[in-house]
């Protein structure tokens, strides 16, 4: 559990995740560099501020008793040389409760000083110690009040070190963040190059091979093998082009042959036969060919889908159809309008309603198309997407056409990167659902 929350809060990205390897050993060096600053140097340097200024308040009491009738020339020679400023208070008292920043730690370390070193009761006010740092001083007359300049308890090189420390880290980010952002950048391209690819979306060029070694290794790879992919697709449909005159030219001998002949019922028989035929080998041509010589174009859809129910209405289906918007997107025209025209053309031979839905839904675009007819089980629906069965299985291509509609129309959806999925309809028939990514 504690592992899948961590994940929640980790970058996705790989420029986000190779940032935060940079930053993570970063703040760490910061956060120990820090510590070890505050525990030894700011802990030194203080305890070396306060007891020279222990050192100089002990020095003016002992002068100050060894000759006292020469206070005053003591005081101001205190305040030339050391900065120091003594102020004798007569007949005062120092009050028996500690200070309110007695937790401080200049506060303590100059205590502890000056308990070694002056060894009289006294009393420190450093609230204000980068101003002053006031010390009054009991003695057996009264109180001397010593004001020490806050320059000489307080050393500024602590926030100097943690100003350049945090600047120069902050330059170091700004700069790892541009070169992690131009490694990053080669591997997005050749990510959208490879969606779009597998969206059956041609590049116009090969992507360019940038970044590091292993990345233009990659790049290299995936323009070799869509040039291989592309090749071989070309060569599959020069081939049935080949194939598809070389079947054509004999059937149209036959059925020149067959007219010359006359209007015997064995002569009309042998007609149909030939037709039928023809059919069937158009079709497994279609089949066959996939539209993969077609490219993909910017499409509305919403047009699209209208113009295909206004031609079936036309024709005298009962179809009724809605787009939700506009839907503009890369598909490739005329095999996606067959696509849809397969699942219309399934629907018509079987039901005596249909309904045609297209709409965005999340991060894809859906197009549905409803009948009320008899539907399929569930259990045979991936049997429908087989090539040349039909679950109808009389061989009269009135009742149940070649058995390639549906395979077709699903290999023409994968072909744009989606899916075809055959589903109840909530009209009670089947649902036919094409799904594209955006």
């Amino acid at each position: 559990m504690e592992r899948i929350q961590l994940k929640n809060f980790l970058p996705r990205t790989l420029y986000g995740r190779a940032l935060l390897i940079i930053i993570s050993p970063l703040i760490l060096l910061q956060i120990v560099s820090t510590w070890i600053f505050y525990d030894r140097h700011w802990d030194s340097i203080t305890w070396r501020l306060v007891s020279g200024i222990s050192g100089d308040i002990a020095l003016v009491l002992d002068r100050m008793y060894e000759a006292p009738d020469k206070t005053q020339e003591l005081f101001d020679s205190a305040r030339m040389n050391m900065g120091l400023e003594f102020i004798t208070r007569p007949g005062e008292i120092l009050p028996n409760e500690p200070a309110e920043d007695a937790d401080g730690l200049i506060h303590s370390l100059l205590a502890k000083a000056l308990g070694e070193r002056v060894k009289r009761p006294f009393r420190i006010d450093s609230r204000s110690y980068r101003q002053e740092v006031v010390v009054d001083v009991q003695l057996a007359d009264g109180v001397l009040r010593v004001i020490v300049p806050g320059n000489r308890v307080f050393s500024s090189s602590t926030y100097i070190f943690i100003m350049w420390m945090v600047g120069t880290s902050l330059v170091l980010f700004a700069v790892a963040s541009v070169f992690m952002r131009n490694q990053v950048r080669p591997i997005r391209r050749l990510a959208n190059a490879v969606d779009s690819f597998g969206k059956g979306r041609e590049a116009d060029a090969d992507v360019k091979p940038e970044g590091a070694l292993e990345v233009r290794q990659a790049t290299q790879a995936f323009n070799l093998m869509s040039e291989r992919i592309r090749r071989q697709v070309r060569q599959r449909t020069d081939m049935l082009s080949g194939v598809s005159h070389d079947l054509r030219t004999p059937l149209t001998r036959m059925k020149l042959q067959l007219a010359m002949l006359g209007k015997d019922p064995e002569i009309a028989e042998l007609k149909e036969n030939v037709s039928e035929m023809e059919k069937m080998i158009e079709g497994y041509l279609t089949f066959a060919r996939g539209e993969g010589g077609e490219q993909s174009l910017e499409t509305d859809l919403t047009e699209m889908v209208s113009d295909i129910g206004d031609q079936w209405k036309r024709d005298g289906a009962s179809i009724d159809t809605h787009v939700e918007g506009r839907i503009v997107t890369w598909v490739k025209p005329d095999a996606f309008k067959r696509c849809i025209d397969n699942l219309i053309a399934n629907a018509n031979r079987y039901a005596d309603n249909i309904w045609v839905r297209a709409g965005r839904r999340g991060d894809a675009i859906e197009v549905t198309v409803d009948d009320d007819g008899p539907g399929i089980p569930e259990d045979q629906r991936e049997d429908a997407f087989r090539p040349f069965v039909r679950l109808d299985r009389s061989r009269n291509p009135q009742t149940g056409g070649t058995g390639l509609g549906l395979s077709i129309a699903r290999d023409i959806a994968r072909v744009h990167g989606g899916e075809l999925f055959l589903e109840d309809s909530p009209h009670g028939g089947l649902r036919a659902r094409i799904r594209l990514p955006l």
